[in-house]
Parts: structure tokens; sequence; C-alpha cells
């Protein structure tokens, strides 16, 4: 165990010599201490998806388990693979595989990014070195994700409006009370929506810290908007109640549970839309979350 340690050290000492790069007793033990010991694709995999499950930020789990799945149906089960083995030639033999298997380039593009960030870390953490990053030769930015541009008409939304829903769902009502919520209130997105308070609602304006970047909005609320929650207020509700009958902050108190339950009726809204669609004439309706 000696021996490889002095191994280790003398490795690390003749690489920064290489490198005309100063060290001390305290850099070198500083060095194997803060290490990151992931030494396979799958190993760095887990990691970052318990440390994003740890930290809440489960949108971000749920993209790198995606990928994680796709690499491992690629490999056979068999992701126990260094870094360094993957470089241009496995990366276009992974998209050719994608694209047998019915990928669109807008998958195929998150997929790859996804992968790309994983060598980042794998850098930065020094557990590859920088010459085996593969993305200097295979561009991800190559992929064509240009999607096409959907507008709706005042006239459109005018439609959905006045569609009457007194004798449909409830789940049909709050779909559309969603899609014009969002129409008029600067195009916030259905994680926000979800966790709005009416403590959210300040000096005629809807200001809250969006979940996705961290950073504060703040938005005029419009007459329709103000109508909207009008209807969804309840006797007894306090600033600290949801506005929109998506979370109960007595049932869903844990991060898995809101992300769950706000999945779940995102899917179910857009299905609702999608609806909504055929019966006023609109070519496209949608949510995003």
């Amino acid at each position: 165990m000696i021996a490889s340690k002095i191994t280790e050290y003398n490795a690390l000492i003749f690489e920064l010599t290489i490198r005309e790069r100063e060290y001390t007793v305290e850099t070198l033990t500083s060095h194997f201490h803060n290490q990151v010991h992931c030494g396979t694709v799958v190993e760095l995999y887990d990691k970052l998806i318990n440390d994003m499950q740890r930290d809440g930020k489960l949108g971000n789990a749920r993209v790198y388990k995606y990928s994680r799945t796709s690499l491992l149906k690629f490999t056979g089960q068999r992701l126990q693979v260094p870094f360094c083995d993957i470089d241009a030639v496995w990366l276009r033999r992974y998209e050719n595989w994608l694209r047998t298997n019915g990928c669109s380039d807008t998958t195929i593009s998150q997929l790859f990014r996804t992968l790309r960030s994983m060598f980042y870390k794998a850098i930065e953490w020094q557990i590859v070195k920088k010459e085996y990053y593969p993305f200097e030769t295979y561009k991800v930015s190559k992929f064509d994700t240009r999607t096409k541009k959907r507008a709706i008409t005042k006239e459109d939304v005018r439609k959905v409006i006045a569609l009457d829903l007194s004798q449909g769902y409830p789940s049909e009502r709050l779909a559309r009370d969603i899609f014009v919520f969002s129409y008029f209130g600067a195009g916030i997105n259905f994680a926000d929506i979800a966790l709005l308070k009416y403590g959210n609602i300040r000096d005629g304006r809807v200001q809250y810290i969006r979940k996705k970047t961290g950073k504060p909005i703040s938005f005029l609320l419009m007459e329709e908007m103000r109508n909207i929650i009008i209807q969804y207020r309840q006797t007894g509700q306090t600033d600290e109640d949801y506005i929109f009958p998506i979370l109960d902050r007595r049932v869903h108190r844990t991060e898995q549970q809101r992300y769950d339950r706000t999945h779940k009726v995102l899917t179910n809204t857009n299905r609702w839309l999608r609806k909504i669609v055929q019966r006023v004439g609109v070519e496209h309706l949608t949510t995003s979350s």
C-alpha cells in the first residue's frame, strides 16, 4: 500500500514538473484528498445523479438518468468503461445507433450535450486528462434542433377564453386557465405556475423566483389573470397556499413529491389542451415545463 501511494505521488510530481507548475507538500496531499473517485462513466453518472437529487434538482437528475439509460442500452449494459475510451469514432457509432432507434436531432442533441457536460466534470475533477476530450472534433452543434415557430393569434386566445367549460371536467377547466394565465403572464412556465402562492401577488404584480434559474421575475397582473385567481381562491386560504389546485402544502412537502405531482399534472394538462384545440379549431396549444 505504501509503495502504491509513493507511485501515485511520484506520478503527480512528474506531471506537475512537465507542466512547469510549482507544488508543495500541501498541494500534493490536497490533490488526492479532494479527488473524486469515479473511474468510469457510470460511476460519475451515479454520483452526479445522487448529488442532484440531494440538492433538489430533480429535473436535471431526470435528464441525466435518461442519458445514463440510453448509454447502457447502447453498450449492452456495459458502461464500466473509462472516459478515455470514448472518442469521436465511439460517439459516431452512438449517434448511428440512436438514429437507427428513431431518435430525432433534438433528442440526440440533448443526449450528447449531457454526455459532454459529464466530460467537463470528469476533466475538472481530474478523472480524465483534457487531451481525451472528444468534442473538439465531434461537434454537438451540428444537430438541427430548430423547431417550427407556432404563433397563436389574439383571436385564437379569445376563442379559448370564450369556450364554455361549465359542464366539463375540472381538469379541462384547469388546463384552459393555466394556458390563459401563462399567455397573459409573460410566458410563465408550468413549474413556476404550480409553485405560485397568493403571497406572490403584491402591489398588482406577480413576483416570484424562477425555479429553473433562481432569478427574480416580476410582471403586471392582467385582468384576465386576476379573474382566474379569484375562481380558485377558497375561504381560509392564506398567502402560503398555492394559487392553483396542483400542489397542496399539507400533502406535497418534499421536493420529490412536488416534482412527481407537477410532472403528472403537466402531462394531464397538455392532454386536455389537445382536446381544446380540436373544439375551438386552434392549430396548437401547449404549456412548457
